[in-house]
């Protein structure tokens, strides 16, 4: 019997991480459905039209997930991800993931509202743009990466415009999702308030 986990929020809410350790707690699978993005973006900065990108891509593709972290691939993801193309190509790749037996975790930005709206629980993460702004910021000095707090705040809100504006697929939660705004809470009490939810549905 398959159990679905729906994940979905802006960049840098923390859903990643919550994603992972409630798949953990559960003993689900894990799938971070924005590094099919991210991998269709890195082949378009490589000069691949995007759609076919998009059609070809593998599993075996997400093999390097650190390889797909950088924000020029972050870009590139969020405006492959506006195309209608792009996002129908990958549907089927998580759907089928998320029916697989044992049950999975997906993240992304429509998981609970496109790719499984009949998920048997549902999350929305979020937290403000400030705060994430300073996570990923954070993240890219600790990567040894150069990075600007202020810019990096006008990559959040520009991906955040662009996420919830898209035509296709806005980022939004669903009507039934447990919403958890992590701007105050450590990792571990937004874990904790993730697995609870999930419990609760189970």
């Amino acid at each position: 019997m398959s159990f679905t986990v729906a994940i979905d929020g802006p960049a840098a809410s923390g859903k990643g991480t919550i994603s992972r350790a409630v798949a953990d707690h559960f003993g689900l699978g894990h799938l971070d459905t924005g590094l099919l993005y991210r991998a269709v973006g890195a082949r378009m900065l490589a000069g691949e039209v995007p759609e076919q990108a998009a059609q070809r891509l593998r599993p075996e593709d997400l093999g390097d997930p650190d390889a797909l972290r950088g924000p020029e691939v972050a870009q590139a993801a969020s405006r492959v991800a506006a195309i209608p193309e792009v996002r129908a190509a990958l549907v089927d790749f998580q759907r089928a993931f998320a029916r697989r037996a044992g049950g999975a975790v997906l993240d992304g930005r429509d998981i609970g509202t496109v790719i499984c709206p009949e998920a048997e629980a549902k999350l929305f993460v979020t937290a403000s743009a400030e705060v994430r702004a300073r996570r990923r910021h954070r993240e890219l000095l600790e990567r040894g990466l150069e990075a600007s707090y202020e810019v990096v705040l006008a990559d959040v809100r520009e991906r955040d415009a662009r996420d919830a504006g898209r035509s296709t697929a806005p980022m939004v939660a669903a009507p039934d999702a447990v919403l958890i705004d992590t701007s105050a809470l450590s990792i571990e009490e937004a874990v904790a308030a993730a697995v609870a939810a999930v419990e609760a549905r189970r």
